[in-house]
Protein backbone atom coordinates (compact mmCIF):
# COMPACT_ATOMS: atom_id res chain seq x y z
CA UNK A 1 0.00 0.00 0.00
CA UNK A 2 1.55 3.33 -0.85
CA UNK A 3 1.82 6.02 2.00
CA UNK A 4 1.25 9.80 1.21
CA UNK A 5 3.21 12.08 2.57
CA UNK A 6 1.68 15.52 3.35
CA UNK A 7 3.36 18.18 5.98
CA UNK A 8 1.02 19.54 8.57
CA UNK A 9 -1.21 17.44 11.16
CA UNK A 10 -3.75 15.45 10.54
CA UNK A 11 -6.09 16.95 12.87
CA UNK A 12 -6.00 19.86 10.00
CA UNK A 13 -6.39 17.86 6.63
CA UNK A 14 -8.33 15.07 7.74
CA UNK A 15 -10.71 15.41 4.31
CA UNK A 16 -7.49 14.94 2.31
CA UNK A 17 -6.99 11.61 4.43
CA UNK A 18 -10.27 10.27 3.76
CA UNK A 19 -9.67 10.86 0.34
CA UNK A 20 -6.80 9.00 -0.19
CA UNK A 21 -7.79 6.01 2.20
CA UNK A 22 -11.15 5.74 0.22
CA UNK A 23 -8.71 5.49 -2.95
CA UNK A 24 -6.42 2.95 -1.24
CA UNK A 25 -3.47 4.56 -0.09
CA UNK A 26 -2.51 5.75 3.37
CA UNK A 27 -1.04 8.96 4.78
CA UNK A 28 1.71 9.82 7.01
CA UNK A 29 1.22 13.57 7.95
CA UNK A 30 4.48 15.14 9.36
CA UNK A 31 8.37 13.39 10.27
CA UNK A 32 10.17 12.15 8.18
CA UNK A 33 8.94 11.20 4.54
CA UNK A 34 11.43 8.53 3.95
CA UNK A 35 9.80 5.55 2.86
CA UNK A 36 6.97 7.08 1.45
CA UNK A 37 5.86 7.04 -2.31
CA UNK A 38 4.29 10.18 -2.98
CA UNK A 39 3.65 13.54 -2.13
CA UNK A 40 0.54 15.25 -1.91
CA UNK A 41 0.22 19.54 -1.01
CA UNK A 42 -2.97 19.99 0.31
CA UNK A 43 -4.72 23.67 0.52
CA UNK A 44 -4.35 26.68 2.76
CA UNK A 45 -3.22 30.49 2.92
CA UNK A 46 -1.19 32.01 0.41
CA UNK A 47 2.58 31.79 -0.03
CA UNK A 48 4.73 34.37 0.63
CA UNK A 49 5.24 37.05 -2.86
CA UNK A 50 8.45 37.45 -2.59
CA UNK A 51 9.55 33.72 -3.27
CA UNK A 52 8.00 34.21 -6.85
CA UNK A 53 9.67 37.72 -7.10
CA UNK A 54 6.95 40.36 -6.38
CA UNK A 55 6.27 42.39 -3.07
CA UNK A 56 2.65 41.59 -1.00
CA UNK A 57 -0.35 43.18 -2.43
CA UNK A 58 -3.30 41.03 -1.70
CA UNK A 59 -1.92 37.82 -0.29
CA UNK A 60 -3.24 36.67 2.95
CA UNK A 61 -2.57 33.83 5.85
CA UNK A 62 0.59 33.76 4.89
CA UNK A 63 2.72 30.37 6.12
CA UNK A 64 6.47 31.01 5.90
CA UNK A 65 7.56 27.97 7.27
CA UNK A 66 5.13 25.86 5.23
CA UNK A 67 6.48 27.20 2.21
CA UNK A 68 9.67 26.28 3.10
CA UNK A 69 9.10 23.11 4.16
CA UNK A 70 7.07 22.44 1.09
CA UNK A 71 9.03 23.71 -1.36
CA UNK A 72 11.83 21.73 0.22
CA UNK A 73 9.64 18.30 -0.06
CA UNK A 74 9.28 19.46 -3.43
CA UNK A 75 12.91 18.99 -4.16
CA UNK A 76 13.07 15.44 -2.58
CA UNK A 77 10.62 14.19 -4.26
CA UNK A 78 11.29 15.78 -7.53
CA UNK A 79 15.04 14.29 -7.19
CA UNK A 80 13.58 11.01 -6.67
CA UNK A 81 11.26 10.79 -9.26
CA UNK A 82 8.48 10.07 -7.04
CA UNK A 83 4.95 11.37 -7.66
CA UNK A 84 3.52 14.64 -6.50
CA UNK A 85 -0.16 15.96 -6.38
CA UNK A 86 -0.90 19.96 -6.11
CA UNK A 87 -4.00 20.61 -4.58
CA UNK A 88 -5.24 24.08 -4.41
CA UNK A 89 -2.51 26.16 -2.68
CA UNK A 90 -0.67 22.87 -3.53
CA UNK A 91 -0.68 23.59 -7.35
CA UNK A 92 0.51 27.07 -6.69
CA UNK A 93 3.23 25.89 -4.74
CA UNK A 94 4.14 23.20 -7.52
CA UNK A 95 4.42 26.77 -9.94
CA UNK A 96 6.20 28.39 -7.83
CA UNK A 97 8.86 25.69 -7.07
CA UNK A 98 9.54 25.50 -11.16
CA UNK A 99 9.60 29.38 -11.41
CA UNK A 100 6.16 30.51 -12.50
CA UNK A 101 4.41 32.95 -10.76
CA UNK A 102 1.17 33.67 -9.38
CA UNK A 103 -2.11 35.69 -9.56
CA UNK A 104 -2.34 37.75 -6.03
CA UNK A 105 -6.29 38.44 -5.94
CA UNK A 106 -8.15 36.88 -8.75
CA UNK A 107 -11.86 37.61 -8.34
CA UNK A 108 -14.57 35.53 -9.19
CA UNK A 109 -13.38 32.17 -8.04
CA UNK A 110 -13.46 32.54 -3.95
CA UNK A 111 -15.91 30.57 -2.04
CA UNK A 112 -19.44 32.25 -1.04
CA UNK A 113 -19.46 32.15 2.65
CA UNK A 114 -18.41 28.73 3.10
CA UNK A 115 -19.94 27.18 0.18
CA UNK A 116 -17.68 26.39 -2.91
CA UNK A 117 -18.78 27.80 -6.50
CA UNK A 118 -19.07 25.76 -9.18
CA UNK A 119 -17.79 26.14 -12.85
CA UNK A 120 -16.90 24.53 -16.01
CA UNK A 121 -13.76 23.28 -17.02
CA UNK A 122 -12.17 22.59 -20.40
CA UNK A 123 -9.22 19.55 -20.56
CA UNK A 124 -6.70 19.00 -23.15
CA UNK A 125 -6.06 15.49 -24.27
CA UNK A 126 -4.25 14.12 -20.76
CA UNK A 127 -4.95 11.43 -17.84
CA UNK A 128 -7.19 14.88 -16.83
CA UNK A 129 -9.52 14.38 -19.78
CA UNK A 130 -9.67 10.48 -19.48
CA UNK A 131 -10.93 10.85 -16.09
CA UNK A 132 -13.62 13.36 -16.20
CA UNK A 133 -14.02 13.90 -20.07
CA UNK A 134 -13.65 17.30 -22.07
CA UNK A 135 -15.57 19.52 -20.17
CA UNK A 136 -16.49 19.02 -16.47
CA UNK A 137 -17.87 20.91 -13.88
CA UNK A 138 -15.48 21.51 -10.54
CA UNK A 139 -15.36 23.59 -7.36
CA UNK A 140 -13.58 26.47 -6.92
CA UNK A 141 -12.55 28.24 -3.39
CA UNK A 142 -9.11 30.40 -3.84
CA UNK A 143 -8.24 34.19 -4.66
CA UNK A 144 -5.14 33.17 -6.25
CA UNK A 145 -3.75 31.45 -9.34
CA UNK A 146 -1.34 30.32 -11.68
CA UNK A 147 0.09 33.17 -13.64
CA UNK A 148 3.06 32.83 -15.37
CA UNK A 149 3.51 28.69 -15.61
CA UNK A 150 6.86 27.76 -14.05
CA UNK A 151 9.69 25.88 -16.30
CA UNK A 152 8.51 22.48 -17.72
CA UNK A 153 5.51 22.89 -16.91
CA UNK A 154 2.11 22.52 -19.38
CA UNK A 155 -1.51 23.54 -18.84
CA UNK A 156 -3.85 21.42 -18.92
CA UNK A 157 -7.09 22.98 -17.92
CA UNK A 158 -8.67 26.16 -18.01
CA UNK A 159 -11.69 27.89 -16.60
CA UNK A 160 -14.09 29.51 -18.68
CA UNK A 161 -12.07 33.04 -17.64
CA UNK A 162 -9.06 31.19 -18.81
CA UNK A 163 -7.15 30.59 -15.57
CA UNK A 164 -5.26 27.68 -14.97
CA UNK A 165 -6.72 25.06 -13.34
CA UNK A 166 -4.70 22.23 -13.60
CA UNK A 167 -1.13 21.51 -14.87
CA UNK A 168 1.81 18.70 -15.17
CA UNK A 169 5.17 18.86 -15.42
CA UNK A 170 6.29 17.57 -19.28
CA UNK A 171 8.85 14.87 -17.87
CA UNK A 172 7.90 14.12 -14.14
CA UNK A 173 5.48 12.73 -12.16
CA UNK A 174 4.71 16.17 -10.92
CA UNK A 175 0.80 17.13 -11.11
CA UNK A 176 -1.53 19.70 -9.53
CA UNK A 177 -5.52 20.73 -9.47
CA UNK A 178 -6.87 24.59 -8.63
CA UNK A 179 -10.05 22.93 -7.68
CA UNK A 180 -10.70 20.07 -4.35
CA UNK A 181 -11.32 16.78 -5.39
CA UNK A 182 -11.09 15.77 -1.92
CA UNK A 183 -14.58 17.24 -1.12
CA UNK A 184 -16.48 16.84 -4.46
CA UNK A 185 -20.15 16.87 -4.37
CA UNK A 186 -22.49 14.56 -7.15
CA UNK A 187 -21.16 16.16 -9.49
CA UNK A 188 -17.57 15.20 -9.63
CA UNK A 189 -15.80 11.77 -8.03
CA UNK A 190 -12.87 13.22 -6.38
CA UNK A 191 -11.74 9.68 -5.54
CA UNK A 192 -11.52 8.94 -8.82
CA UNK A 193 -8.26 11.33 -9.22
CA UNK A 194 -6.67 10.32 -6.11
CA UNK A 195 -6.88 6.30 -7.42
CA UNK A 196 -4.97 7.90 -10.31
CA UNK A 197 -2.72 9.35 -8.21
CA UNK A 198 -1.86 6.12 -6.06
CA UNK A 199 -0.97 4.14 -9.61
CA UNK A 200 1.31 6.33 -10.46
CA UNK A 201 3.30 5.52 -7.59
CA UNK A 202 2.64 1.53 -8.29
CA UNK A 203 4.01 1.69 -11.74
Amino acid sequence: MTTVYIWGTAERYENYRRAVESAGGRVRFGGSPAGCGALLLPGGGDMEPWRYGQANTASRGLEPERDAAELALLERFTSLGRPVLGICRGHQVINVFFGGTLVQDLPGHGAAGDIDRLHFVRTAASPLRELYGERHVVNSAHHQAVDRLGSGLRALQWAPDGTVEALCHRTLPVWGVQWHPERTGGYLDGVRLFRWFLSLCRA
